[in-house]
């Protein structure tokens, strides 16, 4: 069994859709449909249960999830230890998911120019990247805060680089940008940008409009999707939707409705024993200009 296809499963059980797992593994729908196909002829068993709208995992899979995460996580562990074992370990870059796709080729580029090592990236929700920043998973993580609303509470284990600073903006598809009662999509509680919409965004919405969540979702790429196909008002970070805002694809809100301004920190542990990413981390500190 392949670490690779480990992933691709647990993100159909994980995601509950084929659209937002092919989002979670950064390929498109239907390229993601026949890897998962190519592993249940490369295995000789059905997974997945093709008659439910959307496609689940079959029972008796689902109930092997557990052991697949624990394998997953003995895989990992042992690709790393090869590498390492090898002299040849790479450099793992935890980011939130909109800063996968916005900021991180910049900093990807960086440390790979030169014949640099490596870099893996992994997509996640913020608290999961720092929990992979202490665990060792990840070498570096790139995450938003906002200070009054969801502050980054680091001890001095940690060393953070101020990126700079970037705005939550309500954008919309033109056919949406009329009217007062407007619907929208949000973000689950328990993720950060769920935080900034229950506390700064929400709150601030002015007496005459009328706000009804169509949708929701943690991953702002599907955010970014449904605000684009006109399901509703997204609130989606500046660097994301800039380029459909330029083309007109979406049309921003900010003068009807709230946004909110975020910092963009950059963070390694500080006491890591390895010479070589202490150059890597000055080189990526200087290019970057902070």
């Amino acid at each position: 069994m392949r670490l690779e296809w480990l992933d691709d499963i647990l993100a159909v059980a994980d995601a509950g859709s084929l659209a937002r797992a092919a989002e979670i593994r950064h390929v498109s729908q239907s390229a993601f449909t026949r890897r998962l196909r190519a592993i249940e002829e490369a295995l000789g068993v059905p997974l997945f249960d093709r008659r439910r709208k959307p496609v689940v995992l079959l029972p008796d899979i689902e109930a092997q999830s557990g052991e697949m995460r624990a394998l997953a996580t003995q895989l990992r562990h042992l690709r790393e230890s090869l590498m390492q074992s090898a002299g040849a370990r790479g450099l793992t870059l935890a980011c939130q998911h909109a800063i996968t796709t916005t900021h991180s080729p910049a900093i990807v580029s960086i440390l790979t120019a030169q014949g640099g090592r490596p870099v893996r990236v992994r997509s996640d929700n913020r608290e999961e990247c720092l929990l992979r920043l202490l665990s060792g998973e990840a070498d570096l993580a790139v995450v938003y805060a906002v200070p009054e609303i969801a502050p980054l509470t680091l001890n001095r284990s940690f060393e953070q680089v101020l990126l700079g600073r970037e705005r939550l903006r309500p954008v919309a598809a033109p056919r949406l940008a009329q009217g007062n009662d407007l619907p929208f999509i949000g973000y689950p509680a328990d993720v950060f940008l769920g935080q900034i919409m229950a506390r700064a965004i929400l709150p601030r919405i002015p007496a005459n409009r009328i706000l009804r969540r169509r949708a929701e979702t943690a991953l702002t790429l599907a955010a970014h999707e449904y605000a684009r196909r006109g399901i509703g008002v997204a609130w989606l970070p500046e660097g994301m939707v800039q380029r459909d805002l330029d083309e007109g694809r979406l049309v921003p809100l900010d003068k009807t409705l709230p946004g909110q301004e975020m910092e963009l920190w950059m963070i390694r542990l500080s006491e890591r024993n390895d010479d070589g990413w202490a150059h890597d981390w000055s080189r990526l500190v200087a290019a970057l200009g902070v």
